[in-house]
């Protein structure tokens, strides 16, 4: 097996295999983010059947298609499948003609099976609860980007295969960790301070980092994939919302909106800024964004849920947002001249504090409370205090909140009198108004640390580095 990181999807898949009851997992996530590729490489092509849906296809071309599947795997089909029902009475004939041995099936992409006029769900359904759910020894993944389909079609099915489902699997994007053991497996050569600005474009996404080339230095690359003409990404953002959401521009305008927005958005501010009513529909469009890792939702400290705010969590959108959309740079070097400007350091600000935010497990584990249970929220100001505000806070049951402040910067970071004052005036109108009682620790997230013998570095109860958000 060729696969990095996913140490815990490795198990449970492991762990489905040799179970001795009929298994129906269905594995989700983003495009992009390796789902069949785990699959394949875990299984080694040792399956009883595969196929694969395509969207571009009619319903008739997938039916055609999965009687191929049929037949290479050694099935027999007399005539041709008329609808899915017929295609999925094949399947079932076919397996009972298997040994009794383990049988894992694996479908990927089922939502493009799933078009207009077709009956792929009922036959399914019919085909899972009349026959494979009695067969022991049968594995059945199913495997879809399409999460709304996904969410709506079989995690919420009120019909037959209401809680059918025996295994649900989200692929998540690598962490810092898995993306540099990836980047290395390709004999890739780059300092972490690289790799990090290499994820706060690309994000852990398996396939952009792929399409890196180990002769090229990051800002080459990045040019390569994102500024060249016919560049790889370059109408990588719209392909991707559009195949995970159904009508996905009401999607793309809640990430547009949290892009301008560092310091994220109420629901009530979102709501207003895209000019959609928040309603049922509206809740449904944030939670579908969520499920797939492109926001997240910090609820405010005080509880007051109509105080949460929603923040961009994908990397690559921000970055797309902010250089690539409508062709902004006609500059095939773009990237390698643009990295001493300005505007570098208020993008690399913004990605970076998205960067820990993703890494909240690795922020814990250096301050020592993987163990402690903790809320991880958010702050904005109510009062009279303008621009009052604290994007993370990591309140412990231990009786201490820590108060995170992150800089991304080229060499350590100079705290300066101006930064100390700022920070002590954050810390004095939060508990004025929270009146919160847990002692407050100010903690400097840094690519390079503080430097420790100038300024007022010493504010700062705790510490930590680019370094520690590497940990596994």
């Amino acid at each position: 097996m060729n696969i990095i990181g996913r140490k815990s999807e490795k198990e449970e898949l492991k762990r489905y295999y040799e179970s001795e009851k009929p298994e129906l997992v269905i594995v989700y996530g983003r495009r992009r983010v390796g789902k069949t590729f785990l699959i394949k490489e875990f299984f080694e092509g040792k399956f009883a059947f595969y196929f694969t849906g395509a969207i571009s296809n009619s319903n008739a071309a997938n039916l055609a298609n999965f009687d191929k599947s049929v037949i290479e795997y050694g099935g027999v089909i007399t005539s041709p499948s008329k609808n899915w029902a017929d295609a999925f009475e094949k399947l079932k004939e076919y397996l009972k003609g298997k040994p009794n041995c383990k049988k894992v099936v694996f479908i990927d992409e089922m939502p493009w099976l799933d078009g207009r006029g077709s009956d792929f769900l009922a036959a399914f359904d019919y085909f899972w609860n009349s026959w494979a759910s009695s067969v022991p020894e049968l594995l059945f993944i199913g495997c879809g980007s399409a999460t709304s389909w996904i969410t709506k079609k079989l995690f919420r099915n009120k019909g037959g295969l209401h809680n059918r489902i025996t295994g649900r699997m989200y692929l998540a994007p690598f962490s810092l960790n898995e993306a540099e053991e990836f980047i290395k497996s390709r004999s890739i050569v780059m300092t972490r301070y690289q790799i990090a600005e290499c994820y706060m474009i690309f994000g852990g996404i398996p396939y952009y980092l792929n399409l890196l080339q180990k002769n090229l230095s990051l800002s080459q690359n990045v040019d390569q994939l994102c500024f060249a003409d016919k560049a790889p990404l370059r109408y990588e953002y719209e392909e991707l919302y559009k195949s995970l959401f159904k009508n996905a521009h009401r999607h793309i305008a809640i990430i547009e909106a949290l892009s301008k927005k560092r310091s994220g958005m109420s629901r009530a501010e979102l709501s207003k800024t895209i000019k959609i009513q928040p309603n049922g529909h509206f809740t449904e469009l944030l939670n579908e964004l969520e499920q797939c890792d492109f926001i997240e939702k910090y609820n405010d400290f005080t509880k007051a849920k109509k105080n949460s705010h929603y923040y961009l969590k994908d990397s690559f959108s921000l970055f797309y947002l902010k250089y690539m959309k409508n062709g902004n740079s006609k500059d095939e070097y773009f990237w390698t001249n643009y990295l001493e400007d300005g505007g570098y350091r208020a993008w690399s600000g913004f990605a970076f504090e998205l960067l820990c935010r993703i890494h909240i497990k690795q922020l814990k584990a250096k301050l020592g409370i993987l163990g402690v249970s903790t809320d991880v929220t958010s702050w904005h100001s109510r009062g009279s205090a303008a621009n009052a505000q604290i994007d993370l806070l990591i309140n412990r049951r231990d009786g201490v909140i820590n108060l995170c402040e992150m800089k991304y910067t080229k060499h350590p970071y100079l705290m300066t009198e101006k930064d100390a004052l700022e920070l002590e005036r954050k810390k004095a109108v939060f508990l004025q108004e929270t009146g919160a009682k847990s002692a407050i620790h100010i903690t400097m997230v840094t690519t390079w640390g503080l430097m420790s013998d100038k300024g007022y570095s010493g504010i700062a109860q705790s510490k930590i580095e680019l370094d520690d958000l590497f940990g596994a």
